[in-house]
């Protein structure tokens, strides 16, 4: 006897939503959505479906899970089945490790971006080291105006650096790309903060593997 409500048969799924069911569905801070790009375009990985949530988030924490939550649905509705989210904790106090085991979704591993870019297990090695750095990506090299001194006011208080960067003693910039304009940004950013500087190429680090294995 055949059960009053079977589940939909694959051919009953509108055309875009059987095409998404073999997607992988990537929701992802936009501030790491070159590096996602040319991770994807490098290894072939043209299965992943790219979402991206505003990079602005990572200096606002409390925005990331609620987001990310809308963003699950709607994929959903839209019929992905796989979902990853290419974010580390990214400052949520393990909140969206509770979002992923009530979703069934995995993550990118690591307490943040510059960990994961670094390798987390060679970002750990060096935590005692880098206890007074403060971290560039590449993205944060392009942006640093719009991303670090225009929201913390620096650019009208600029008085303010000493309370935000005064226990700081170096700029360690974490370079995904070997470019030489962002190098000089990147050191900009250094003397404006008034920390001295370092260089360390870290290619895309455990960004790859994550997105493999997603």
């Amino acid at each position: 006897m055949a059960p009053e409500n079977p589940l939909p048969a694959e051919d009953d799924f509108p055309a875009e939503e059987r095409a998404n069911h073999e997607k992988v569905h990537v929701i992802a801070c936009g501030a790491i959505a070159r590096e996602i790009l040319a991770v994807c375009r490098q290894g072939g990985l043209g299965h992943i479906d790219l979402n991206c949530l505003p990079a602005i988030w990572h200096a606002y924490p409390q925005k990331i899970v609620p987001g990310l939550e809308k963003a699950v649905a709607e994929a959903r509705a839209a019929g992905f089945r796989k979902i990853f989210f290419a974010y580390a904790d990214c400052g949520t106090g393990g909140d969206i490790d509770r979002l992923c085991e009530r979703e069934g979704i995995a993550r990118i591993e690591g307490p943040h971006c510059y960990s994961f870019f670094s390798g987390n297990e060679a970002f750990a090695k060096t935590s005692d080291d880098d206890i007074f750095s403060f971290f560039l990506t590449d993205f944060l090299a392009r942006q640093f105006e719009a991303f670090v001194i225009e929201p913390l006011g620096l650019d009208r208080h600029p008085e303010l650096k000493e309370m935000y960067f005064g226990n700081y003693r170096k700029l360690v910039y974490l370079s995904q790309e070997e470019d030489e304009t962002l190098q000089e940004k990147a050191r900009a950013a250094a003397s404006y903060l008034g920390l001295a500087y370092e260089y360390r190429f870290t290619g895309y680090g455990d960004l790859t593997q994550a997105l493999q294995s997603a």
